[in-house]
């Protein structure tokens, strides 16, 4: 055709490269915005039943030194000096390291732990209540968390979910349960 010129192999990869970054600053902008219309803070809860009486639970979540021997995303927990008079660790795994301490002990019913790192996008606290059962326990997690990061609260909220982190300390629970601590054996009166 008369007048049509073809571009080269150059020009269009330079279109093609101004398009895909073009495209990738989009969506980043897209993600900061809507993220930045989130609320900072959020409230989520999970729960799950065990064959085993409160006391049992307990015994295994309300243990810190030990939570990197059956948490799957903990890798170390250290002791730290004491914040308040109350005790304090810091915990090192998939996610990177967060320092937390124990705000309320009524055990074998409820932990309060919130982290004290100030450092980190995210915040907040986990309360842990247990509740017996018939034929057990059920253990409830309520997260009231902040994420101060607009990307990471886009995130949260439309990729991983706000119960993702709860869910899996709950499976990793079940796990340790099963394995360390033996099913109560219930009887039926006759």
């Amino acid at each position: 055709r008369p007048g049509w010129v073809v571009p080269d192999g150059e020009t269009v990869m330079k279109k093609w490269s101004c398009r895909i970054v073009g495209g990738v600053v989009a969506l980043i902008a897209a993600v900061w915005l809507i993220g930045s219309q989130l609320p900072v803070e959020h409230y989520a809860t999970t729960s799950a039943e065990y064959g085993h009486p409160p006391e049992a639970v307990w015994a295994v979540i309300s243990d810190f030194s030990t939570s990197s021997n059956w948490r799957s995303a903990i890798d170390t927990v250290d002791r730290l000096p004491d914040r308040n008079g109350r005790p304090s660790w810091r915990e090192t795994g998939s996610y990177g390291s967060m320092a937390l301490e124990l705000e309320e002990h009524l055990p074998p019913l409820r932990m309060v732990t919130r982290i004290t790192d100030p450092d980190l996008p995210f915040g907040g606290r986990w309360t842990y209540e247990i509740e017996p059962l018939t034929r057990g326990s059920r253990l409830t997690i309520t997260e009231n968390g902040e994420i101060y990061n607009p990307a990471f609260r886009f995130m949260a909220r439309f990729v991983f979910g706000y119960t993702q982190t709860m869910n899996r300390y709950l499976e990793d629970l079940t796990t340790r349960l099963e394995i360390e601590v033996p099913p109560r054996t219930f009887r039926t009166a006759q």
